[in-house]
Order: structure tokens, then sequence, then C-alpha cells
């Protein structure tokens, strides 16, 4: 005998960083596992460590984390906790970014710029990544910059069926904010069965750097407008236009979005908004300082975890959204 059989049974373990632990506690419960325990603290100077109590030999290890703020700083966590994943004999590192840093940084607009969404993938691969698993990129092409399988997954149906249930969908008007989101407003469109509007936008030219809202392409008045977008950071951007519409007869505006980065002014502007609803997954953790009567918090992590048991499994991911094609 030259060799020994082993019983050639799969290890799932699922990791967290300290960026969004209470998404990765729902996936984990969703999925029946318990989040292998981690000692993660900075030293002095900012440098990070990370040490995993259990091994992870020969296991398909899933790696969550969001990249929140400090965003950098958690980036650099993920990548520190990939490497210590690769030492330590994982046999395949997922992982789980619900959302992408940089995203927005996805091709050069003027010359001397960065392609940082490139830079991310890059980092990813080179520690030791095989797999990504995201929610709702900025723009589809990200997918490309990552040498390996990207599993794309969307919020739509979560976001969708919810206002669906909420609103009578006969008075409903899916409302794109720019001409960058009308292919994701189609897509509420057809699971919504409801007419779609465009917010258009022209630059002030006199005024630099200033984006003014110009005209309303479609029929919105006394209609329940649902504003859809990927990520709200600032807010100024998603209320100017519901500004614009509530100014062409809207009846009242719903804005829904898969990311809530809510940096900034974002708390102010919501805030005093005339938008009856903000709706957001949890994708990333809610500021304290935004827990208004306005804003709903839809869970991903079902999404997340029958992904992860797709993957695990060598399922189909997209057999979970055939239903939008």
């Amino acid at each position: 005998m030259t060799g020994f059989k082993t019983t050639g049974e799969k290890k799932l373990m699922l990791f967290s960083g300290r960026a969004h632990p209470e998404l990765a506690e729902e996936v984990a419960h969703q999925l029946g596992v318990g989040l292998v325990p981690t000692k993660a603290f900075d030293f002095a100077n900012g440098e990070i460590y990370v040490r995993f109590q259990e091994s992870a030999r020969g296991a398909d290890c899933f790696l969550m984390q969001s990249h929140t703020a400090p965003i950098n700083k958690w980036i650099m966590e993920q990548l520190i906790m990939i490497d210590a994943l690769k030492r330590a004999s994982a046999r395949s590192i997922t992982v789980i970014v619900p959302f992408y840093g940089y995203a927005r940084q996805d091709k050069k607009h003027r010359g001397r710029e960065p392609i940082s969404a490139r830079l991310i993938a890059d980092l990813l691969k080179t520690s030791g990544a095989d797999r990504i698993l995201t929610v709702d990129l900025h723009t589809d092409q990200i997918q490309g910059f990552f040498d390996g399988p990207v599993d794309h997954l969307f919020a739509l149906p979560i976001l969708a069926d919810y206002v669906g249930a909420k609103v009578d969908r006969d008075k409903l008007t899916v409302v794109s904010p720019d001409a960058g989101r009308v292919r994701v407003a189609d897509r509420w469109c057809d699971r919504l069965g409801a007419p779609l509007a465009i917010v258009h936008k022209r630059r002030d030219k006199d005024v630099a750097n200033q984006v003014t809202v110009h005209e309303v392409v479609g029929d919105v008045k006394d209609r329940v407008c649902v504003l859809v977008d990927d990520m709200i950071d600032t807010g100024g951007t998603i209320c100017a236009a519901a500004d614009a519409l509530f100014a062409h007869g809207a009846a009242d505006v719903i804005v829904t979005a898969t990311h809530g980065v809510l940096s900034g002014p974002a708390a102010d502007r919501l805030k005093n908004s005339k938008v009856s609803e903000f709706v957001f997954t949890n994708t990333l953790p809610t500021p304290n300082e935004l827990e208004l009567d306005k804003i709903t918090v839809l869970s991903i992590a079902p999404t997340i975890a029958r992904a992860v048991r797709e993957v695990f499994e060598d399922g189909s991911v997209t057999s979970l959204f055939d239903e939008q094609a």
C-alpha cells in the first residue's frame, strides 16, 4: 500500500471581522453554524493582530467583512485574516463582502486617476482569496476585476417585495435617480408591474461643480414614487431627486437602496427630507444617530446564507435569482 484514503467529508467554517459582527451572526444563525472564535486587536501604533482559535486546515472557509467606516482599517483587517487562513492551510477561501469598498472608483474619469476598485480586487487575490461573494456592486464590470469566481447577489427581491406589499401597485411609479440606474430600475418595473420615470440631471453652467436637478422624464403626478439606488452616502443626490419628484406633483416618495453608507450630513438630510420612508438592507451597520422612524432596515442575511450554502455544496448561486431573468 502506497497511501491511504480519507473520508472525503467537506467542512464549512464561517469567520467574521470586527466591522459588522451583527450581520455575520445572522448569517451564522441562518446556516446553523457558529462563528469561529477569533482573537483580534489593535496594537498601540494601529497595526492589527488576528489569530483564529480553531484549526482551519482542509476547510472551506467563508470570511465576512463589510467595508464600513473606518473603511481602510476594515479592508486591511480582512486582508490580514485572508493571509492567516491561507497560512493555516484552508482548502478554499471565499471572502464575503456585503459592501465592496471603493466600488465608485471603477474607471478613470480624468488622467492620473487610480482605478481603486480594481486595486481592492488585486489585494484580495494576492492575499489569498479564491472567490468573492458580494451584494449589489456599484457597476457590474467590477466582477471582471477579480481573477476568479465572483458571486454577485442582488437585494432587489427583498426591497421590491417589501415596497410592493406596502403600496398600491396601481399607484406606484419606479424612478431612477440618474441615467446610470435605469437598468436596475427596469428590473424593479418588471417585478412590480409599474411604469418607469427618470430624474434627469444637468450641471449649472454658472456654478462650478454644482449639479442641478433639471427635469423628470415620465408621469409622476399624484403617484407614489419609489426611488431606487445602490447606495446612499451623504444623501444629497437622492434628496434632491425626491424634491424634484414632489415639485412635479408626486403624492409620496419612498427611497430604497441596498447600502446605507450614510456619512457626513446624511443624518440631517434624511431627517429633514419630505421622503416618507428610506428602506435599506443591513449590508452596512446603521449609525446610531440615524435610528429614525422613517428608516427601515431589511436583513440581507438569508440571501447571503443561501448563497454560501450553494457555493459550499457546489450548487448554483444564479438559481437564487433566476426569477428575475
